[in-house]
């Protein structure tokens, strides 16, 4: 008899995005709401809560025996289901390599370590060759360019950690690289006067949940000095694609930096 999960509850889409690429998607019985990958997951499984809030009960109903949960911003409801006698396993993912690591423990949670060690391998593969494909940019044009990635505008946060990695890999400079190392929002908020000093070449904008609007961006009150500005290099890049700490802010997010650095 095996003893491997066979009844998972995913409450973030990363571990969603795994087990589907993984092709154990069959164990999967619930999902958060706010799940985006893959899109067929929406249609097939039950939404049983939200990201922070929603109905224990709900989750309990699908009898799972293993929750996968996601960092602090989740541990009430990792205490819950705990005191409910369920298996939780929370990850924690804050960088590039926690995100592979992230892929890995997944595999081996449901007897899937080869297929992930594949993934991860396919995934480092195209890190590499990112790596390549910016350094011969670099010798090309003498630039690495100078970026702002702006995860919110109201207050500004700027980039998470596996988001500043992802844009030196790609040839870029987070000009807020230092900031981006802490795992607290309030410890990555510059002031507008900090943007215009760093002159950032590119302004990266993912505002989680909504549109980024470039147009408010360079109204802003002395920010049509910054190099970004001036010359209209203001990009969005979704938030489902570089601020979900999962296999697809290497796959798609990656080439979409690759892209806009390519000037």
């Amino acid at each position: 008899m095996s003893r491997l999960p066979q009844r998972i509850v995913c409450l973030t889409t990363e571990t969603v995005e795994v087990l589907y690429a993984l092709g154990e998607q069959d164990r999967i019985v619930g999902i958060s709401g706010y799940t985006v990958r893959p899109p067929e997951a929406r249609k097939e499984k039950p939404k049983v809560f939200a990201f922070t809030t929603g109905d224990i009960d709900k989750i309990l109903a699908v009898e799972p025996d293993l929750v996968l949960t996601f960092s602090d911003l989740q541990s009430e409801i990792s205490r819950d289901l705990i005191k409910a006698g369920v298996p939780v396993y929370a990850l924690n993912m804050r960088s590039v390599e926690d995100i592979l690591a992230m892929i890995e423990t997944v595999g081996r949670l449901v007897g899937a370590e080869a297929k992930a060690c594949a993934l991860v391998a396919e995934l480092e593969a195209q890190i590499e060759a990112t790596r390549a494909q910016a350094a011969a940019r670099i010798a090309r044009t003498g630039r690495r360019p100078r970026v702002y990635f702006e995860e919110w505008d109201e207050p500004l946060i700027s980039g998470i950690r596996w988001a500043s990695e992802l844009i030196e890999i790609a040839g870029g400079e987070d000009v807020f690289a230092e900031q981006a190392r802490s795992p607290l929002a309030k410890d990555r908020r510059p002031t507008p006067e900090d943007v215009i000093a760093a002159a950032p070449d590119v302004i990266i904008g993912s505002w989680c949940g909504k549109h980024f609007r470039p147009e408010r961006v360079a109204a802003r009150p002395g920010w049509e000095g910054i190099p970004a500005v001036n010359s209209g290099r203001m990009h969005e890049i979704k938030s489902a694609v570089i601020l979900t700490p999962g296999p697809v802010a290497i796959s798609e997010g990656l080439p979409k930096l690759l892209e806009i650095f390519d000037f």
